[in-house]
């Protein structure tokens, strides 16, 4: 009954087709009291305000052209995972998300995610993931864009199972992550990318006194690459000596690999033992350029696994 009577006031409060563009608030004493009730009913071009307040709710985000924002500062969704994913499941296509915090994201098999990206093209702005055991997951969709901006990744990730990361992603078309910060990633990698194309941009990723991090960057399928102006630390706790790895799973990399640029880099190792900034495994020569090393530092290296 509760679900009939939402219909009736979504539709008497708005006075519009539920397939028009809509403003749905989220909060206490709202007509959506919590994200997955404003789920039940979004339509396409919708934007969901979420009001500050901790939400132990999961939502699936299933129609197109959604803007899902926090409405100011400490939008906090937290704990419960939908459909034994993630916190959101972002089934649609072309939506953004900004302003949020995703955090304690758990699901039975050790990888519940901050945001399971299910549909195509989402974009993520100035939102936080914290303490999940995958900040964000995406599947493969040759067809999809995924670009996060603004936003920090810290302890997240573990190996309990198949290891878990800050963010990672399968094969889609375009990765691109900016303006971000990784901090103290529990094993697995900061960023793992299978993607045709990858850019990692003005980043800062640190595995800081209390990371364990395996690589900060991992991309096992090559693809064209741009690493630019970034931050990178390796951390005491560290799982291995590689910063950055390129195509070093076994067999030859499935991606196309024609440019590979690593740029403007700042790389301190901390890990109390030689490091080394790139790992390339892939039959292209990068092109590393204009960067910079702290500590004992190998800038490239291709000893690869065998076969």
């Amino acid at each position: 009954m509760r679900s009939a009577y939402l219909y009736v006031v979504v539709l008497s409060v708005w006075g519009l087709h539920p397939a028009g563009a809509r403003i749905l608030t989220v909060g206490p004493g709202r007509t959506f009291q919590i994200p997955s009730e404003a789920a039940a009913f979004a339509g396409p071009g919708d934007t969901i305000r979420i009001l500050p307040g901790r939400y132990v709710d999961c939502a699936v985000w299933s129609v197109d052209d959604l803007t899902i924002e926090g409405a100011g500062p400490g939008a906090v969704i937290a704990e419960k995972v939908c459909r034994n994913q993630a916190l959101f499941v972002i089934a649609g296509r072309d939506v953004t998300i900004r302003n949020l915090t995703f955090t304690g994201a758990r699901d039975r098999v050790h990888n519940g995610a901050g945001i399971r990206a299910a549909g195509a093209d989402l974009t993520i702005q100035n939102s936080r993931f914290i303490d999940n055991e995958e900040g964000i997951l995406a599947g493969a969709n040759p067809d999809s864009t995924i670009t996060i901006g603004g936003s920090t990744f810290e302890g997240n990730g573990n190996c309990i199972s198949a290891c878990a990361h800050g963010v990672y992603v399968g094969a889609i078309a375009l990765l691109r992550v900016e303006h971000c910060e990784f901090l103290s990633q529990h094993v697995g990698h900061h960023i793992k990318s299978r993607a045709a194309r990858t850019e990692i941009l003005d980043n800062t990723i640190h595995d800081g006194p209390a990371g364990t991090a395996s690589y900060l960057l991992d991309l096992p399928d090559g693809g064209n690459i741009l690493i630019r102006g970034n931050d990178f630390e390796k951390g005491p706790g560290a799982q291995n000596r590689v910063a950055v790895a390129i195509g070093e799973e076994k067999g030859p990399p499935r991606n196309k690999t024609e440019r590979i640029d690593i740029l403007d880099n700042y790389f301190r190792s901390d890990f109390g033992h030689p490091s080394l900034f790139v790992l390339n495994c892939t039959r292209l020569a990068p092109r590393l350029e204009g960067n910079s090393f702290a500590g004992v530092v190998t800038p490239l290296g291709s000893a690869c696994p065998a076969g």
